[in-house]
């Protein structure tokens, strides 16, 4: 009978504990709860980062812009090599409003030339103006010759035209401008140069 009292004495005392610690004014609560701050501030789960402890953190960064910007700081912090007096996240930033000025905002008018396409790419917008014929010579400045297809800039009235001729003119016509402008892993590349302070090409 002893034992028996023993461990219902035991089990009283932890129910006791367990209520002590959930009650808000709890004396024992209140000295649990710093250590408990502690805690998860040590583990990068603090009120800064809204998340509980074991949550599963999200990846996306929310807008494509800032994920690419974002990759690259994370390349070039991860770089040893990386000369910090040279590089220029602006300039990258710069790069990726024309493309999306470029990708959403420019007018595109197709025509059918011999083994291709012509097309001219144009706004009213100044600001989309630019966009485009810095895109547009630089893309053909790097691609042209690549993959079997010619690709020719000249600057127009409110934009640029572009005309490229290949082997294979159904595939020019049928991806089109925006299509051709992702042709080529190119840009990749070019982000991170233009981060570390290069200039591959210029308009």
């Amino acid at each position: 009978m002893g034992k028996v009292r023993h461990m219902k004495f035991v089990g009283f005392a932890a129910a006791c504990l367990v209520l002590a610690l959930s009650l808000p004014g709890s004396a024992i609560a209140q000295t649990s709860q710093p250590h408990h701050t502690m805690m998860m501030h040590s583990q990068g789960m603090g009120h800064a980062a809204g998340m509980p402890a074991g949550a599963t953190m999200p990846s996306e960064a929310g807008q494509s812009a800032f994920a690419t910007i974002a990759e690259i700081v994370g390349i070039l912090r991860a770089d040893p090599d990386t000369d910090w007096t040279r590089v220029d996240i602006e300039a990258l930033r710069q790069h990726l409003i024309d493309m999306d000025n470029v990708t959403l905002r420019a007018a595109v008018a197709k025509q059918q030339v011999e083994g291709g396409a012509r097309y001219d790419i144009t706004s009213h917008d100044p600001a989309v103006t630019g966009s485009i014929r810095r895109m547009v010579f630089a893309h053909a400045a790097t691609m042209s010759g690549v993959e079997g297809m010619r690709m020719q800039a000249e600057e127009i009235s409110d934009g640029a035209r572009l005309t490229v001729t290949g082997a294979d003119a159904g595939m020019i016509r049928g991806l089109g401008f925006i299509g051709l402008m992702t042709v080529g892993m190119h840009h990749q590349a070019h982000h991170l140069a233009l981060a570390r302070g290069d200039t591959p090409h210029k308009h």
